[in-house]
C-alpha cells in the first residue's frame, strides 16, 4: 500500500530497533539495576554493630544481594568512610551525637534502629556511685574513631575525667572484656544493647559490677541526644538475679546512615532488614518502636519516610528484586508512550493524508513533464512514447490503492491525467498545428472537469473534487 516495498520495511524495522536500543540505554541510566554487592561499615569485633551487620547480611542474602561488612573502629570512622566516595562504603551504623546532616552533606538517614545505653563495668568490692570516683582509674573507652570513645570522653569529661586525670585505654568489645578479666584495666565503658556479646558476658560475671547513674537526669538536660533508661532488677536473669538491684543508665540512639545515591531497591532491602532485626520487644524498647524515622540529626531519606508511613510498595511486596527493576522500566516505557502517543494520535489522520499527497505528488510531477512535452512540436513516435508514459502513470495511480477516505485526492489526479490524455489524443488525430487545441482552451476544459495542475506540480486545493466512481 502506498508504494511500500521490502526496503521500506527494512528501514522501518531498523529505525524501530534503533529506537528500542536508545530507550534501553536511557532506562538503564535512569532506572539502573541494583548492585549485587553493598558495603556496610559496622564496628570492632564484639560490638553490637558487628552483631547487627551479621543479621542484616542474612536478610539481604535471601534476596541475592551480598552485604559486605567492613570492620572498623566505630561510628566516627564509619561516618568518614561513608563520606568518602572512594571508600566503597555505601551504608554505615553510627550513634547519635557525633555529627549531623549539615556537617555531612550527601548523607541521609534510614532512621533510628535502637536505644544504645552506656555501660560502666568495674571490678571492685566497693560500689562506685559517682563518676568522680573514676579518677586515677584505668578505663577502657574503645579505640580512637569509635562512638564508644567519643561518648566516654564527652560524658566523663562532664565530671572532670579525662586523659589528664585517668588512663584512657583503647580497648573495646571483646578486647575490653579480656583486659578486665586479666586486670589490665579497672573499668570498661561500653556502648550497646544488652544483647551484645561483651555486655552479656560482663553481666553474667559475678565478679563484675555495673555502675548506676544517680545523676542521669542531669546528663539528659546537658546533652540533647542523651536519654535515661531503667534496667529493672532481674531483667537479665531471675536466677541468679541479674542485676541484683534496679540500675539507672543513660545512653543515646543508634541509626543507619547511607549515601544519598544508594539504589532505591537496596534502600528497601536495608529497611526490611532493620525491621526484622529491631522490630521486636527488648529491655529498653517496646515492640514496633524501632526502626522509625524520628532522626533529628540527619534528613531522613524520602523512600524511608514512605516506608514508615505506607509500608513497602505493591511491586516490592509481590516481586523479587531482579524482576522489580524490569517491571519499573516497562511501566516507564508505557507511561512515556502514552504521554507522547496520545497527542500524536490526534495528528495521525493529517499526517497520513500528507503522506498520501506526497506519494501522489511524484506522479503529478511526471504528469507535468508529459504536459510540458505536449506544448512543443512533437512527431508521432514521441506522441506514442508519451501515451505509454501516461498508461504507466495510470497503472501507478491504481497500484497505490488510495483509501476511500482520500478519494478526493485520488480522483483529482485521475481527472488531470484524463485531461492530458485528451490533449494527447487530439494531437494524435490531428497532427496539423492549426488543428491542435489551444493551450488556454485546454486549461478552460480542465476547469470544466473540476481539476487542474498547479504551477508547481502540487494539488489545487481550491478545485472541488470530481464525483467519479471508484475504479475496481
Amino acid at each position: 500500500m502506498l508504494g511500500f516495498n521490502r526496503w521500506h520495511l527494512f528501514e522501518f524495522f531498523a529505525a524501530m530497533l534503533g529506537l528500542v536500543a536508545i530507550v534501553c540505554v536511557a532506562l538503564s541510566y535512569f532506572i539502573p539495576a541494583a548492585p549485587p554487592t553493598v558495603i556496610l561499615a559496622t564496628g570492632f569485633r564484639g560490638s553490637s554493630f558487628e552483631a547487627f551487620g551479621r543479621k542484616y547480611q542474612e536478610v539481604l542474602t535471601r534476596s541475592h544481594v551480598d552485604l559486605g561488612l567492613r570492620e572498623t573502629s566505630g561510628a566516627l570512622e564509619n561516618l568518614k568512610l561513608l563520606q568518602d566516595p572512594r571508600s566503597g562504603v555505601q551504608a554505615a551504623l553510627v550513634t547519635g551525637g557525633i555529627s549531623n546532616g549539615a556537617e555531612a552533606p550527601g548523607v541521609v538517614s534510614l532512621g533510628l534502629i535502637d536505644n544504645n545505653p552506656f555501660w560502666i563495668f568495674y571490678l571492685s568490692k566497693e560500689p562506685l556511685e559517682r563518676l568522680s570516683q573514676l579518677r586515677g582509674k584505668r578505663i577502657a573507652v574503645g579505640p580512637p574513631g569509635s562512638g564508644t570513645r567519643f561518648a566516654a570522653e564527652r560524658i566523663l569529661g562532664k565530671a572532670g575525667i579525662n586523659s589528664a586525670t585517668a588512663t584512657l585505654l583503647p580497648f573495646g568489645g571483646s578486647a575490653a572484656v579480656d583486659a578486665l578479666k586479666e586486670g589490665a584495666v579497672d573499668v570498661v565503658w561500653y556502648n550497646g544493647g544488652p544483647g551484645a556479646s561483651a555486655v552479656h558476658e560482663l553481666l553474667q560475671n559475678p565478679e563484675v559490677r555495673l555502675m548506676d547513674f544517680p545523676l542521669a537526669e542531669a546528663f539528659t538536660r546537658s546533652f540533647a541526644d542523651v536519654s535515661r533508661f531503667e534496667l529493672p532488677k532481674g531483667a537479665i536473669s531471675i536466677d541468679p538475679m541479674i542485676p541484683p538491684d534496679d540500675i539507672t543508665l543513660i545512653g543515646t540512639n543508634a541509626k543507619m546512615l547511607i549515601r544519598s545515591d544508594l539504589h532505591p531497591e537496596i534502600v528497601y532491602l536495608l529497611l526490611q532488614a532493620m525491621k526484622q532485626v529491631h522490630g521486636g520487644k527488648e529491655i529498653f524498647q517496646n515492640a514496633g518502636e524501632f526502626p522509625n524515622g524520628r532522626d533529628t540529626e540527619y534528613p531522613v531519606a524520602a523512600s524511608a519516610s514512605d516506608f514508615y508511613k505506607d509500608g513497602p510498595s505493591f511491586l516490592q511486596r509481590h516481586l523479587p528484586l531482579w524482576l522489580n527493576v524490569y517491571v519499573q522500566r516497562a511501566i516507564a516505557v508505557l507511561l512515556t508512550a502514552i504521554a507522547v502517543g496520545l497527542p500524536l494520535f490526534s495528528y495521525a489522520p493529517r499526517l497520513y493524508r500528507w503522506f498520501v499527497e506526497y506519494r501522489l505528488g511524484s506522479i503529478y510531477r511526471s504528469l507535468r513533464i508529459v504536459e510540458a512535452d505536449l506544448q512543443a512540436d512533437i512527431d508521432r513516435e514521441q506522441i506514442a512514447a508519451l501515451a505509454v508514459e501516461l498508461e504507466r502513470l495510470d497503472r501507478e495511480i491504481n497500484d497505490l490503492k488510495v483509501p476511500m477516505r482520500h478519494s478526493d485526492i485520488f480522483f483529482r489526479v485521475k481527472s488531470d491525467l484524463h485531461l492530458v490524455r485528451m490533449r494527447l489524443d487530439a494531437q494524435r488525430s490531428d497532427p496539423v498545428p492549426e488543428g491542435r487545441l489551444d493551450h488556454d482552451e485546454l486549461r478552460s476544459t480542465r476547469h470544466g472537469h473540476g481539476g487542474r495542475l498547479a504551477a508547481d506540480g502540487d494539488f489545487d486545493q481550491d478545485s472541488p473534487p470530481v464525483a467519479m466512481p471508484a475504479e475496481p
